[in-house]
């Protein structure tokens, strides 16, 4: 795995998409559009770049990517999915029904306890196997901003990551230049149910970017225990990566040039991208 390096990586200064890869680029296009409201912003023949609201994804053509490993579960150490924020939870999983995506969520939508912000959540799968979450929460970062269009799907809350040990984890994004928001232990049924899960018990930390937009929630489930981790090549479907925008240049200057391509210490992968 690539580590950053003190004054070789830039600092983050927002989260400027999440890349996906694909076997079907025209079928994963149709399921973004028809079942979650993206819209198409540019595409060529092994590409597509989609927005919803101001948040945006990259769906890259990889038809001979090797698949996600199964089984597959939540706590799975490549499992990373990113949160959409929607306005109306019931007409969104309608929507989305319409699909028919393979759940994780067992149940139907679920309504989290008070002491996680009764945030509304569902958790699924695209065609390719990428886990996905719709979340509607009465009190967020959205709340009582306009919403002159009446949207349903209204942008990407946060991507989450499953990892094994937290301090690394933390040790490692906040060297890039996020720091530390919320953290909170979830457990209970709801839990369970959510990330499809039996007993489930995980620490959620929230880790903020300077600028606005999406944030990372890092992932470590207690139970059940996560399998060991396998890391995935780039050219695999599991190998979403988190592309990063720079605040600025390295401060080390010219002669050291931004890393391409990082893994954080659970073998995620993160760009620097202008």
């Amino acid at each position: 795995m690539t580590s950053p390096r003190i004054g070789t990586s830039p600092r983050i200064g927002h989260i400027a998409r999440i890349a996906l890869n694909v076997h079907d680029l025209d079928r994963a296009i149709g399921f973004y559009t028809d079942a979650l409201a993206f819209v198409i912003e540019a595409r060529s023949a092994d590409r597509a770049r989609l927005a919803l609201g101001s948040e945006r994804i990259e769906l890259i053509l990889r038809p001979d990517g090797e698949p996600y490993p199964q089984p597959r579960a939540a706590n799975d150490p490549w499992f990373q999915h990113f949160a959409i924020a929607v306005a109306d939870m019931a007409t969104a999983y309608e929507r989305l029904a319409r699909v028919l995506p393979e759940p994780i969520t067992r149940g139907g939508p679920q309504l989290l306890p008070p002491s996680t912000g009764s945030v509304t959540a569902y958790k699924f799968r695209d065609p390719d196997g990428h886990p996905l979450e719709l979340s509607y929460a009465p009190v967020s970062d959205r709340a009582g901003l306009p919403n002159t269009d009446g949207a349903v799907f209204l942008g990407i809350d946060h991507t989450a990551l499953a990892v094994r040990s937290l301090a690394p984890s933390i040790a490692f994004y906040t060297g890039l230049g996020f720091h530390v928001g919320s953290e909170s232990l979830n457990r209970g049924p709801e839990q369970a149910r959510l990330d499809g899960l039996d007993d489930a018990v995980v620490d959620i930390v929230t880790l903020l970017t300077p600028g606005p937009g999406p944030h990372i929630e890092l992932l470590h489930y207690r139970s059940p225990e996560p399998p060991a981790v396998r890391e995935c090549a780039e050219g695999d479907i599991a190998a979403t990566q988190t592309l990063l925008a720079p605040s600025g240049p390295p401060a080390c200057g010219q002669g050291d040039a931004t890393i391409a391509c990082l893994r954080d210490p659970d073998g995620h992968l993160l760009h620097f991208t202008a």
